[in-house]
């Protein structure tokens, strides 16, 4: 307990300095706390304003003037924080005050998120440790000092923190949240706890306990020991016990008094002990009587005590069973009832779909484009070409349950699937921005490898065809290989699949300036545009990004990228629709799980039909006689095309002759 007054006194003077602007005090004014190990965690993510930041750094300075620094009394280090951590300097680094001013000065801010629960990991693993500094047996003390509300969890590791005698205070200015600093801070939170619209408000913490600093008592001066309370007499001190404890014979240490174990009760069966008192309870199947003591046989059922949610079964005095109502089941819990589902357990004969119509009943259904047998067990198969709107251009083929559209030789089917054009798979140059942080984890990270490697096999690769670069992003940015690197898809697989995991931060922002500034430059192989190659970008991404994309979002568009985005996970739909290019309905995809990422890249499509080119700018001479062969060779195929239509055209003609004649 004297520890902690001495801790107090200690904290307030910190509170003191930082919020008053009253002169600095001498070294003979310096508060005698006791010896400390104290840790400031200062928050410098991108919200703390550059005058905001000096006046952290001056908050510190001022308390570093009133302190009897010493590597025997108090030691000082700094660590900083936002998307990352990093340690200004450790307790061990300086024992002149003059130097940690030099330090502290020369700090310069990270400028990223706000990674609290982060940071207090560090303070808890690194900068309370003995390598760093950290004494045995003297107070741990670290002060928070943050703008803003944390962008990871911190309640967890805010409790191991305190668990492992960190006593922690948490100082919020401005747009700072009440709820996350109570998170960190020890208790009681009245004490270690502050909160200001402003920092040039903060001196309204503290003054109030100016009197109270560094009182001279042997209770808070001196190692008293007493493990709970300390009562302070003239030149002397004596411990006492909280209510329900008695004191040991060595004067200082407290037992709890257990009433029940020493027989001091009248409960009739069960006596449940607190410190100094005790309350009585009875066995399962019994209840407490009103007079607080006796216990008599309850009947669970009758009493509506049971929580089976159908029957309740009487097996004598608090003893029961459940059972269920016919067509149902009991569950494992052995109180709740389910239905018997027939179709779920398979015990049905429809070849395709049963319809659980509740417990012990069912009827079959069929698949789309089948229809169910006068049996109404099995299905036949129903020739959709006939019976529905296909709206295919050129011929529909129909398949069991479903059709699909052909064109003829020489045409593709476009992304309707109905459809017939002469665009190809465009050459492109593609740049594919993979997110490679923490979140991500490893398994999942090769399945993000077997996506790319999907894609690109999707693709036309050659050094006149289509380029691929690859980037990986977390915390930073990293080229895996850019544009001009690999001509073939095996070796870009294989550059895929050695592919080193980053971990870390989601800088996705960082990323798209990135690939606009750099890697669709012609220095890492993008060609010209004025040979017209569509560039692509493609993100992938598991979470949402830790900094601002809006703006190279914006810009990657405006310079005529087409941008895919692809989400797994907590990715955030917002962002990736703002990345992904009009319409973003076909150029944003998403799923829950990495497992079906395959599925994303066989329905990912890249093409790119610009009007001008389709590869790089060629001109011909018309005159040419292999030019001319070409040509002639081009309108016979144009001509055996549209002989081909006119034959299907005649064949439908004279199906439909046949229907009417029928029907006559």
């Amino acid at each position: 307990m004297g520890n902690l007054r001495a801790l107090s006194c200690f904290i307030l003077l910190i509170l003191v300095v930082f919020t008053t602007a009253r002169p600095k005090s001498g070294p003979d004014q310096k508060c005698k706390s006791g010896p400390v190990d104290l840790v400031f965690l200062i928050d410098s993510s991108r919200s703390v304003r550059p005058h905001e930041f000096e006046t952290m750094r001056k908050f510190m300075i001022d308390i570093l003037n009133t302190l009897d620094i010493g590597p025997d009394s108090t030691r000082v280090g700094v660590v900083q924080y936002s998307s990352q951590v990093r340690n200004e300097f450790s307790l061990k680094t300086h024992s002149k005050l003059e130097n940690m001013v030099k330090a502290i000065n020369e700090i310069v801010p990270l400028a990223q998120g706000t990674m609290t629960g982060l940071a207090i990991r560090y303070l808890m693993n690194e900068a309370f440790s003995p390598g760093q500094g950290d004494r045995p047996k003297v107070p741990n003390v670290a002060v928070i000092v943050t703008d803003g509300r944390p962008q990871d969890r911190v309640a967890e590791v805010a409790t191991e923190a305190r668990e492992k005698g960190i006593e922690i205070y948490a100082v919020g200015v401005a747009r700072a949240d009440m709820t996350s600093l109570r998170a960190m801070a020890s208790p009681p939170f009245e004490d270690h706890v502050f909160l200001v619209e402003r920092f040039d408000l903060i001196h309204q913490f503290g003054l109030q306990f100016q009197d109270k600093l560094c009182g001279i008592d042997l209770c808070s001066e001196s190692e008293h020991g007493c493990e709970h309370l300390c009562e302070s007499t003239p030149g002397s001190y004596i411990c006492h016990c909280l209510p329900g404890y008695r004191l040991n014979a060595d004067g200082k240490t407290c037992s709890a008094i257990d009433l029940c174990a020493e027989g001091k009760h009248d409960c009739q069966q069960i006596c449940i002990s607190s410190p100094g008192s005790f309350t009585c309870d009875c066995n399962r199947g019994h209840q407490l009587n009103d007079d607080e003591k006796t216990c008599s046989p309850i009947d669970l059922c009758t009493e509506g005590k049971h929580g089976c949610e159908q029957v309740c079964v009487y097996m004598g005095p608090g003893v029961f069973t459940c059972e269920c109502n016919e067509g149902y089941r009991l569950n494992e819990d052995e109180k709740t009832c389910s239905p018997i589902d027939l179709c779920a357990e398979g015990k049905h004969d429809c070849e395709q779909v049963c319809v659980n119509m509740g417990p012990g009943i069912f009827t079959c259904d069929c698949n789309k484009g089948y229809r169910l047998n006068e049996d109404e067990k099995s299905c036949s198969d129903m020739d959709m070409c006939n019976t529905v709107k296909h709206g295919c251009e050129y011929q529909c083929v129909n398949t069991p349950g479903s059709y699909h559209c052909i064109c003829p030789e020489g045409q593709l089917l476009q992304e309707d699937g109905k459809t017939c054009g002469t665009c190809k798979s465009s050459n492109i140059d593609l740049v594919l921005l993979i997110d490679g942080s923490k979140s991500v984890r490893p398994q999942n990270f090769e399945l993000v490898k077997k996506f790319v490697n999907q894609v690109v096999d999707s693709l036309d690769v050659s050094a006149r065809g289509t380029r691929v670069g690859l980037v990986q992003y977390s915390s930073r940015v990293r080229t895996e290989f850019p544009l001009s690197m690999y001509h073939t898809a095996e070796d870009i697989k294989a550059a895929v699949l050695k592919v080193d995991y980053m971990e870390k931060g989601t800088m996705t922002g960082l990323a798209l300036k990135h690939m606009l500034e750099n890697s669709f430059s012609e220095a890492e192989g993008a060609r010209p545009a004025s040979h017209n190659i569509p560039r692509v970008g493609l993100v992938f991404t598991d979470g949402r990004s830790q900094d601002d994309i809006s703006e190279y979002a914006k810009k990657a568009k405006e310079a005529g990228i087409t941008m895919y985005a692809v989400g797994v996970g907590k990715a955030v739909e917002d962002e990736l629709r703002e990345i992904a290019s009009d319409p973003v309905e076909k150029h944003f995809y998403y799923t829950t799980d990495f497992s079906a990422i395959n599925t994303i890249a066989e329905n990912l499509k890249l093409n790119v039909c610009p009007a001008e080119s389709q590869g790089e700018v060629e001109v011909k001479d018309p005159c040419a006689c292999e030019n001319l062969v070409e040509f002639q060779q081009a309108t016979m195929n144009s001509l055996d095309q549209l002989t081909q239509k006119l034959a299907s055209m005649a064949a439908r003609l004279e199906q439909l002759e046949n229907q009417l004649l029928s029907r006559k």
